[in-house]
């Protein structure tokens, strides 16, 4: 159930009703109009722009029309009045009987309540982390490891079939750089000092590699040229690194449907096969590249390169797939990937990036609606920086990384739940600070402990209604008198709970996750409203010592609250508590 699609679709009937009559135009658009809460609730429950988006196609005044559309609405026996208000809006009143649906519809539907068919099953890759797997993933992962995952499960949860990947970068000189590393590492097992010069990757988690290697190994790799050991010891390391990446990815819930490798993507033909399709649209050739902004004609030496014509897609400027050397440049792998992802009928493609990747966005679009004849849009969601406070100041790196705090830092000392709600609290391409002390502390200004608690008073009135002998189970409370609901208090937590439907199909087109983490922290301020009225207000306590039927319909807006905080949680990845210690 969406009530605002519901009674968005009585103002379309109402409007086709007016088009019959002559007043509007028959076939007229009715993209525009929108049903909303309106920006006081004292105006009404619900509010339409109808009037102001069809007043120039019906050669009205938005308010003369807007009290036509009213007389037509007030025939709705959901619509207890229809008033037009300022410059033509109008302003809906429900009959109490919608809002016991909507309480109904919660209870019958359980999870499903709020779930939409707006995908209607489009197959959906949203590609994220992909870290590097030279080393543990840092903070700036966590973020975008949360905002990926969390995406990801907006969208099913919206009617996407998704699919989620994480791109393996294995085939770039940074793995090389792995393998040395990993190879002083060896040599310290075996009794050696290791030799990390400059450039080599410093950090402790490469130890276990390195005795893992002894173990494989003995000594029979020392002092052996590098080009002896150089491609078994990149293998081995990648893959030890990879299944630190997967313990880490598991231990902030993470958990990828496919991972991609690049290395792949080498000696198969898969980039000769993409630069190749580019080529039969007329967008390879071969040219020199202007000085890049900041360089000098004279500190510039222009080469031919095989270049894409990604300006003839909107880019800057066109872009090398392949150096004069005849080897491939970073961007050649990645045309392939995509196009690798082209093929495999997706409807649409989400690349998690950080912000450093910006100067990539344009390339890779271009790339991708060239390669899918622009069927396939490609979205790319940049996420910007995370700064670690503790005790007021910055927190300290990782020694066991070398050079940053890795995801397991994080995760270990806020918990998997904190961290991935905390992390959702501002936009992806918003800067977040996220403070140790704030994140754990048990306040109104902690969200996460907010939204919480309020599920965890959910399950402490259900155990009290249990111990007064009231029966609360969902079919029982499923037929509920809620029309002894009747204060301003409970209705307002009723339309908010009203408000989920709609707020999942507007966080979903916007592919905008922290909505859902917004919602929920204004849900729980509703219903934590509500309990502290009772304090003072007895007729407000949600069980009624001897008077089951006014406590069951209370339990049961308490129940429908539990229901959609625990479905709002679940697309967010965290795990709603049964009670607070």
């Amino acid at each position: 159930m969406n009530l605002f699609s519901d009674i968005r679709a009585a103002v379309i009937d109402a409007l086709g009703g007016l088009a019959a009559e002559g007043v509007l135009p028959a076939g007229f658009d009715s993209a525009g109009v929108a049903v909303e809460p309106p920006r006081d609730a004292a105006h009404g429950d619900m509010a339409t722009n109808a009037a102001m988006v069809l007043a120039k196609p019906a050669g009205m005044a938005p308010r003369a029309l807007a009290e036509a559309l009213a007389a037509k609405l007030t025939g709705d026996a959901r619509i207890l009045s229809a008033e037009a208000a300022g410059p033509g809006f109008l302003n809906l009143r429900l009959a109490p009987g919608v809002w016991q649906a909507v309480i109904g519809a919660v209870l019958g539907e359980q999870a499903n309540y709020g779930r939409s068919t707006l995908g209607q099953g489009a197959r959906v890759n949203v590609e994220f982390v992909s870290a590097n797997p030279t080393g543990p993933m840092h903070v700036g992962h966590v973020r975008g490891a949360v905002f990926g995952d969390a995406l990801a499960g907006l969208l099913s949860f919206a009617g996407y079939e998704v699919t989620r990947e994480y791109y393996i970068n294995d085939g770039g000189a940074q793995v090389d750089v792995l393998a040395r590393s990993a190879y002083e590492r060896y040599r310290e097992a075996n009794g050696l000092d290791p030799e990390i010069a400059e450039g080599l990757y410093p950090g402790d988690y490469l130890i276990p590699v390195g005795e893992a290697l002894k173990e494989k190994y003995g000594d029979s790799l020392i002092d052996r040229p590098e080009s002896d050991w150089l491609a078994d010891i990149r293998l081995f390391a990648t893959e030890a690194m990879m299944q630190m990446i997967r313990d880490d990815l598991a231990l902030l819930g993470v958990r990828m449907d496919v991972f991609s490798s690049e290395k792949a993507l080498y000696g198969t033909g898969k980039i000769e096969a993409a630069i190749e399709a580019l080529r039969g649209l007329d967008l390879i050739y071969t040219g020199t590249l202007e000085p890049p902004k900041g360089k000098k004609p004279e500190d510039w030496e222009a080469r031919e390169q095989t270049l894409f014509r990604s300006t003839a897609y909107g880019d800057d400027q066109d872009r090398p797939v392949q150096k004069s050397d005849g080897s491939w440049t970073y961007f050649a792998p990645d045309i392939a990937y995509h196009y690798d992802k082209v093929t495999r009928g997706f409807d649409l493609l989400i690349d998690v990036l950080g912000a450093d990747h910006g100067g990539y966005v344009k390339r890779m679009k271009a790339v991708v609606a060239a390669l899918s004849g622009a069927r396939v849009p490609l979205e790319i969601k940049l996420t910007q920086l995370v700064k670690l406070w503790k005790n007021g100041e910055p927190f300290k790196m990782s020694k066991r990384a070398g050079t940053f705090v890795t995801l397991r830092d994080v995760v270990e000392r806020a918990g998997k739940d904190v961290t991935r709600f905390i992390m959702l609290t501002r936009k992806n391409d918003a800067a977040l600070d996220f403070d140790f002390d704030k994140v754990l502390e048990q306040s109104k200004d902690n969200p996460v402990f907010y939204v919480q608690y309020a599920h965890a008073r959910v399950n402490s009135v259900l155990r009290k209604a249990q111990e007064a002998g009231i029966a609360a189970d969902d079919a029982t409370l499923i037929g509920a008198d809620l029309a002894l609901l009747g204060h301003d208090a409970e209705l307002a937590l009723v339309r908010k709970i009203a408000e989920w439907p709609r707020l999942v199909e507007i966080a979903a087109r916007g592919q905008e996750p922290h909505r859902i983490a917004f919602y929920l922290y204004d849900l729980a301020s509703e219903f934590h409203g509500l309990w502290n009225r009772g304090n003072d207000d007895a007729g407000l306590r949600f069980i009624q010592e001897g008077d089951a039927a006014t406590s069951q319909a209370k339990i049961a807006l308490v129940r429908a609250t539990g229901v959609v905080i625990s479905a709002g949680l679940g697309i967010l990845g965290v795990t709603p508590v049964e009670e607070m210690r």
